[in-house]
């Protein structure tokens, strides 16, 4: 489990392509001081477990199921990559629940100055658009974001300096594709309303709601 709070970006330093797969080899500073092969880390948003790490660098498998939901596939070396480690227990959790599943890619329509800030517009398709909530949460490309604005096949969200400045989003204009996982929870809530087992008014009643 992550936050989508970004701790550094790195650089793609090697990519092996082999047959529905592929091997990262990402650069970094901070986070392989205490890495360890097996943990999760979130790149660009997407969970892969480190199969190796040496100093400044640690290595990586992506399977076919993250190369066709994601734009990982893209990465080309020297490509800068937000970096997070697995969130640790019991220490502060300033974004949202990121699980690294990302459930699909969006494309940046536009991006503006809003004040200090920076306003993103991102098209998005129908799967990914219904878990879109005003003020929801939302993972572009790892970084945890409050929406700010909703249409049908759009959203936008509002960027602090801080933030553009210690991820990748400076780098991303319009035209750019983007990793997005909806909020986990928006997802669950769905499923147990139109499951087998529905929550409904009597249910909630009969369980003392």
């Amino acid at each position: 489990m992550f936050t989508g709070i970004i701790e550094e970006t790195g650089k793609v330093m090697g990519i092996k392509k082999g047959n529905r797969a592929a091997f990262l080899t990402i650069g970094c500073n901070e986070i392989s001081k205490d890495l360890k092969a097996g943990d999760s880390v979130a790149v660009n948003g997407v969970c892969l477990t480190a199969a190796w790490v040496e100093t400044n660098r640690f290595g990586a498998d992506v399977m076919n199921e993250t190369l066709s939901r994601s734009v990982i596939g893209s990465l080309r070396v020297g490509c800068l990559v937000n970096l997070e480690r697995a969130m640790a227990a019991g220490s502060r959790f300033g974004g949202h629940i990121v699980t690294g599943h990302i459930d699909g890619v969006g494309k940046v329509a536009s991006v503006r100055k809003d004040g200090i800030a920076l306003l993103y517009k991102i098209a998005a398709p129908p799967n990914i658009m219904r878990y879109i909530v005003h003020k929801g949460s939302i993972a572009i490309d790892g970084v945890s974001l409050t929406v700010t604005v909703v249409s049908s096949s759009s959203f936008c969200v509002s960027v602090i300096p801080h933030t553009a400045k210690e991820t990748t989003l400076l780098e991303k204009g319009a035209g750019s594709a983007v990793n997005l996982e909806n909020d986990v929870i928006g997802k669950y809530v769905e499923k147990f309303v139109q499951g087998e087992n529905k929550i409904t008014g009597q249910f909630l009643t009969q369980n003392g709601f």
